[in-house]
């Protein structure tokens, strides 16, 4: 029986922003897991973490529960701590910053290029200090950030560079992989994601202290786990820091297993819908796709694009949801949320940010879409933004 594809639309009419495969290929590898007798801390964990390492080209793969876990286990792992400065682009996900104020450090926002929305060397360039331990590149929608650049502001100083690739896997900057650009480089699996575990993130690296440090770390702080004491035949453990419950457990990471033998497959149909996009929008002055740069390869976890001047995006969003077309927004400059409000942070920091933040929205992007879909999104937007 071929397999079936299994889909979270509840209205068959309704276009999501974004959406993940599960196939009989997938269920089959979980159900697998759930009857062989390791339901977590297994040998499933190790073995996808081996197999996306490989994947992404990085040595070791640390596998946590969540994109977000992934980026605190990285801060961890590089000595992030109180009194140190962690900057990060403004536009991205809250977690990119947040995992800095988990150890107590305190997240400097550097702009964004406003043609592609990245994080700018430049502006990276005026906010450093001698309390900066580490840059978060955050690679948007699925661009790798400019990597050599923030290489030669960092390496002299001893910064560390943990690359927030949760848009990315695929990607490619200058004949190099994601997952091999940075000290660290954290990958999310939601649902939304280019594979899915329901949730999950990891971590890779080619530093095996930093890999053994996260894997302790998301482990309680214990060096030991139930498998490797019971192959042992040991009872007792240590805990030698204070860490969190970050596992991913074996049903998941089957799950994750079965999804990466797609990846590829998916990255490629990202880009081809991403391509269509491109030619449909080309007469559309309204709507201004991000550009991507011509030494790298997009995986195109989003298609974002940018509304000219005088356009209110607010309305084109509600239009777009009147038709059938689930826009998003990726994202507010995080230091406008109002935690962070409350931290002292206020409006002004970064103006490419924030004025691109008013003008973005965000189209349908997932592996099965068609042309016509496309061609439906098009031409919605093409209403909406008369």
């Amino acid at each position: 029986m071929p397999d079936r594809e299994i889909r979270g639309d509840a209205e068959p009419a309704f276009l999501p922003y974004g959406r993940q495969e599960i196939a009989d290929v997938d269920i089959k590898a979980v159900v697998e897991a759930l009857v062989s007798g390791w339901l977590t801390t297994g040998p499933r964990v190790s073995e996808f973490e081996q197999a996306f390492a490989a994947h992404v080209g990085a040595g070791e793969g640390v596998a946590v529960n969540s994109g977000t876990a992934a980026l605190h286990c990285a801060m961890r792992a590089i000595g992030v701590g109180a009194g140190d400065e962690v900057i990060v682009p403004a536009i991205t996900f809250a977690a990119s910053a947040n995992a800095a104020l988990y150890e107590g450090a305190t997240p400097v926002f550097a702009d964004i290029e406003p043609d592609t929305l990245l994080i700018d060397p430049v502006s990276v360039a005026a906010r450093i200090t001698p309390k900066t331990r580490a840059i978060v590149a955050v690679d948007y929608a699925g661009q790798p950030a400019d990597y050599d650049a923030l290489a030669q502001l960092a390496k002299p100083r001893g910064i560390r560079i943990i690359a927030d690739a949760c848009h990315a896997p695929g990607a490619v900057y200058k004949g190099r992989a994601t997952g091999t650009l940075a000290d660290i480089s954290c990958f999310s699996f939601h649902p939304v994601k280019h594979l899915t575990t329901c949730e999950g993130g990891m971590s890779v690296t080619d530093d095996a202290a930093m890999a053994t440090h996260m894997r302790r770390f998301r482990n309680h702080g214990i060096g030991s786990d139930h498998r490797s004491r019971e192959a042992a035949g040991a009872h007792a453990y240590d805990m030698a820091e204070l860490g969190f419950n970050y596992r991913l457990p074996d049903v998941q990471c089957a799950l994750g297993l079965a999804q990466l033998k797609r990846l590829p497959g998916w990255v490629e149909a990202r880009q081809r819908i991403a391509r269509l996009y491109d030619d449909a929008l080309a007469g559309l002055a309204e709507a201004v796709p991000l550009k991507t740069h011509s030494d790298r390869t997009n995986a195109h976890h989003l298609y974002v694009v940018r509304l000219m001047d005088g356009i209110d995006r607010d309305r084109v969003f509600a239009r777009l949801r009147a038709d059938g077309i689930g826009a998003n927004v990726h994202y507010a400059p995080v230091y406008l949320h109002s935690y962070y409000a409350k931290l002292g942070y206020k409006p002004g920091l970064c103006p490419a940010a924030e004025a691109a933040a008013r003008q973005i929205i965000t189209l349908p992007m997932f592996p099965a879409m068609t042309e016509a879909d496309v061609r439906r999104v098009v031409g919605a937007l093409t209403r909406a933004t008369a």
